[in-house]
């Protein structure tokens, strides 16, 4: 919106033409973003408050956690506010890059939020039916992949995807890009989920990713960038660098809230949106594979799960003393905040080893 409002502006006031540049607007966005937050955040966990939109605490979780019964959920509305509004103000509303992308967040917040609505205000336990929600994830994979097929956002968009550390190597899924699509949609939201069992872990994690995916928007939406580096040039994925922006801002908007100890949960209605959004921003910058790098403790946090199962099913004992993952290292004595910074690390591990692969080639 401002940068419709200001960019005419420059021909009367040159200095308006600052509002033309993506890094610009993409750290104000970031500001936007945490002010929206610090802002809304209070008012609307009061709210929450009021109206006894509570989280219930699993019995067969970690004891420690039962102290945690009661504590407002559903604060994912105060993450979608954050990434909302100032990537409404900030970035170009014309980019079908950000339509998609806002598309997908959108989409999943709705998802996750008439599932935390059922389970907290309703009191139905289990939520929203598990193949109800799944059936959310792969109808919105199925569109943003029939999307991508039939009208890609760019010229220089394709169905193929580049393999890490190998130059000029691409798998060309052809048709089959729509199912590889919600593969990636429905499994980037699940594992966020899933990973949204402590204080402050999800989120933080996941302004990892984004601070990763906005200097790979603005490579792959520059030229001289991307012919440097051999990647893929996307025109017009810049702008992705906006969403990006408050993307970031909102999560550490919200971590501000939702630290150990937390005063709001995010619920669904944050996890799912943040996790396709995630997803969203691989597969539009060209990055399918390298998620499983960048998103490497969500990775992790979901390989735990299925590890666990199968061991359990197979041979009736368990590989972790509990999955996901981070409640096994809870289990081992390791206090709550420490498990939190030591996986936040591994994900700024993950992120590095990520760009470090624009240049191992």
């Amino acid at each position: 919106m401002l940068y419709y409002l200001l960019i005419p502006l420059t021909d009367y006031i040159s200095f308006f033409n600052i509002f033309r540049y993506i890094t610009f607007r993409a750290a104000y966005a970031t500001v936007t973003a945490m002010l929206i937050c610090f802002i809304l955040g209070p008012a609307i966990i009061k709210a929450l408050k009021k109206h006894q939109v509570k989280q219930s605490i699993r019995r067969e979780g970690p004891a420690s956690h039962f102290s945690k019964e009661g504590t407002p959920t559903m604060g994912g509305i105060i993450v979608l506010m954050g990434i909302l509004i100032p990537t409404l103000l900030w970035a170009d509303l014309t980019n079908p890059y950000i339509h998609l992308v806002l598309l997908t967040t959108i989409w999943m917040g709705i998802v996750g939020f008439v599932d935390d609505y059922l389970k907290a205000i309703k009191k139905q336990p289990k939520g929203m039916v598990a193949r109800k929600k799944f059936m959310g994830q792969i109808v919105l994979g199925l569109i943003l992949g029939i999307i991508l097929y039939l009208k890609p956002p760019s010229p220089e968009f394709t169905t193929s995807t580049g393999i890490p550390f190998l130059k000029n190597v691409v798998i060309p899924f052809g048709i089959l890009y729509i199912p590889f699509v919600t593969l990636i949609i429905t499994g980037s939201s699940n594992a966020v989920n899933l990973t949204d069992g402590l204080d402050g872990l999800a989120i933080g994690l996941v302004g990892i990713c984004a601070a990763a995916f906005a200097a790979i928007a603005y490579i792959t939406g520059r030229v001289d960038y991307s012919n440097y580096l051999a990647i893929e040039y996307l025109r017009g994925a810049g702008e992705l660098s906006i969403f990006c922006g408050a993307l970031l801002g909102s999560a550490l908007g919200f971590l501000w809230f939702n630290s150990h100890p937390a005063e709001v949960f995010m619920g669904d209605t944050g996890a799912l949106s943040l996790g396709a959004a995630v997803g969203t921003l691989a597969i539009l910058t060209k990055k399918e594979v390298l998620l499983i790098i960048v998103g490497g403790v969500f990775v992790i946090e979901v390989l735990s799960v299925m590890i666990q199962v199968v061991s359990f099913k197979m041979t009736g004992k368990r590989v972790f003393r509990m999955s996901p993952i981070h409640h096994h290292f809870e289990l081992l004595g390791w206090p709550e905040p420490k498990v939190v910074v030591r996986f936040w690390i591994a994900g700024i591990i993950f992120a590095l080893i990520t760009l470090s692969t624009f240049k191992i080639r």
